[in-house]
């Protein structure tokens, strides 16, 4: 009998705070048979045996909180590199971003072009990331969160409610959001805006802040939401708003359209794409700068358009991203060892 496929996901044993995303493709992955799948410790990574690396945000392996910290690290992945190199294992990365949320230099920078030369395959998470020259990839699209978040009760939508839910950073754009929300509500005293999730850093809080003033139109919750509390912030929503300056992949999205709600969006060949394959209604879009006017035509199309009961998510179950991830891990071991 073979012996199982090993891989080693490069995120720790998940914590309340991981990304779900990352927690379902876990579990997904271990109803797999023949497969093991462990998470990442610098132990396991330098000493233990596995076939495949899976690596995701690689700029997390090469940081951390002090100088101390972060060189320790890049010491440790400096022989990580080796190990994998001497082994001839296979490296595969999700390429969930086209370019990392903050730019590495020096010695970090370095680090991450050697892993790059290493890395076997990417896993795309949709067809409008470019491919990269000489190294195989395949698209997987990101999986819903229906299963995640069922358990917890969803409200009725509150008439009047826009919501912004997740990460908040400065690419993300909640300024704008909140200055065209309060230019729309000052014409409209039935509209509220709630900004829910935890900023990156002090600068980008008190920048939504400032947005806000001290108008009780706008309600912040700049933290970390329990799942319970993000299920309850965006299920109030007659529309979720994310106005991203630049929209490439988005579990923000995903996870209004899990739970139902439809959204409204920047235009480009992503969210075009997405609209498509939800079905109509569901993903709203639009171009320049959001305004107030945007924002208006946005909740009346939401509460007036036709759509079906849910957006449909059938291209993105987990039993299927889970098999086409193992296709990837044994083209990629196979790959290595030749």
């Amino acid at each position: 009998m073979d012996r199982p496929l090993r891989v080693l996901q490069s995120f720790p044993e998940p914590r309340p705070t991981t990304n779900p995303y990352l927690v379902m493709l876990r579990q997904a992955l271990d109803e797999v048979p023949g497969l093991q799948v462990g998470t990442f410790t610098w132990r396991r990574a330098l000493a233990g045996r596995y076939d495949v690396l899976h690596v995701h945000w690689p700029e997390i392996l090469v940081s951390g909180r002090g100088r101390l910290r972060t060189a320790a690290r890049q010491v440790l992945f400096a022989v990580l590199l080796l190990r994998l190199r001497l082994r001839r294992t296979a490296v595969v990365r999700t390429v969930h971003n086209l370019r990392p949320h903050q730019e590495r230099s020096g010695v970090a920078a370095w680090l991450l072009r050697q892993a790059e030369r290493r890395t076997t395959a990417h896993v795309r998470l949709n067809d409008r990331t470019p491919a990269t020259e000489g190294v195989p990839g395949v698209t997987v699209a990101h999986g819903h969160y229906r299963g995640w978040f069922e358990r917890h009760p969803h409200r009725d939508p509150r008439p009047g409610s826009l919501v912004f839910a997740g990460l908040i950073r400065p690419y993300k754009d909640v300024p704008g959001l909140v200055a065209a929300f309060r230019t729309a509500a000052a014409d409209d005293p039935g509209l509220t805006l709630h900004v829910a999730g935890a900023p990156d850093s002090a600068e980008t809080a008190a920048e939504v802040r400032d947005a806000a003033g001290d108008g009780d139109r706008v309600r912040l919750t700049l933290r970390h939401l329990d799942d319970a509390e993000l299920v309850a912030a965006v299920t109030e929503a007659e529309l979720v708003v994310l106005p991203y300056r630049d929209m490439h992949n988005s579990g923000a999205a995903l996870l209004a359209l899990s739970l139902d709600r439809p959204l409204l969006v920047p235009d480009n060949a992503v969210t075009a794409e997405l609209a498509a394959e939800v079905g109509p209604g569901w993903v709203r879009r639009y171009g320049g700068e959001l305004t107030a006017e945007t924002l208006r035509r946005a909740l009346a199309g939401a509460r007036d358009e036709r759509r079906a009961p849910r957006p449909d998510l059938s291209r993105r179950e987990w039993d299927g991203a889970a098999a086409a991830h193992v296709a990837v891990y044994r083209q990629a071991r196979d790959r290595a060892r030749r």
